[in-house]
């Protein structure tokens, strides 16, 4: 799992970093500012979590935010603020631009625990690292790997359907139908015990619905299912 830590000042991205690798096992990526996050990010790097300064020359933290969440293939990306204790008035305002959450320095570890365990569900690269097991799912649906196998097939299927039809709901203007269709699929995430997916589903803001981010989202969730899928297929084997 890839984490990306944007900081302009070498010793505060290193404590962070630190701090990070003590949580767990982690690809840590490093950006010296957030024009440097962006350049990564442009070239295709698709961290699961970005911990981000706020306040940096070239690209500032907020900026950053704006491009990550006009950008389809990042949208869905949770972004983390680092931040001093008086910038609460920024944080509000990144709060409502789509940031995840904050962090304030100095840092401390189980600030940076509570956020990786948060937000570990909407992982990019398709790994949703707060499902169930295989196992856990087949006993609390009584059914067999067989039969799961079945659901989750049938489940993408209905994702990949799913894309299509909210991009022509919200090119409409349908925000209530578009919602009742994610609700649909977060229960169906539920159900199949994708629960970092359905986590990043409901985030997703009802009645201000925008395409790039739901299909960000979708692509996600459409990746837990196809791992989760190859997890359920080792278990049988």
């Amino acid at each position: 799992m890839k984490v990306l830590v944007v900081d302009d000042d070498v010793v505060s991205r290193m404590v962070l970093m630190h701090l990070i690798d003590s949580c767990g096992s982690f690809e840590i990526i490093e950006a010296e500012d957030g024009a440097d996050a962006w350049s990564q990010l442009e070239a295709g790097l698709r961290p699961a979590i970005c911990f981000c300064d706020l306040r940096m020359p070239r690209l500032s933290g907020m900026e950053l935010l704006q491009r990550v969440k006009s950008h389809a293939e990042v949208a869905g990306m949770p972004f983390v603020l680092v931040t001093s204790a008086n910038d609460k008035d920024t944080v509000q305002e990144a709060t409502v631009a789509g940031a995840a959450g904050y962090i304030v320095k100095p840092f401390h570890a189980e600030q940076v625990r509570v956020h990786l365990t948060d937000f570990l569900g909407q992982a990019a690269g398709g790994q949703d690292y707060l499902a169930e097991t295989p196992a856990e799912t087949l006993r609390r649906l009584g059914i067999n790997g067989e039969r799961l196998l079945v659901y989750l097939s049938g489940f993408q299927n209905q994702l990949t359907a799913a894309a299509a039809d909210l991009e022509t709901l919200l090119a409409k203007g349908e925000q209530r139908d578009a919602q009742v269709r994610i609700d649909r699929l977060h229960a169906g995430c539920i159900t199949l015990g994708l629960n970092g997916s359905a986590a990043a589903l409901k985030r997703l803001a009802p009645g201000a619905l925008t395409n790039d981010a739901v299909q960000a989202v979708l692509a996600d969730v459409i990746r837990a299912v196809v791992h989760q899928a190859a997890k359920a297929r080792q278990c049988a084997s």
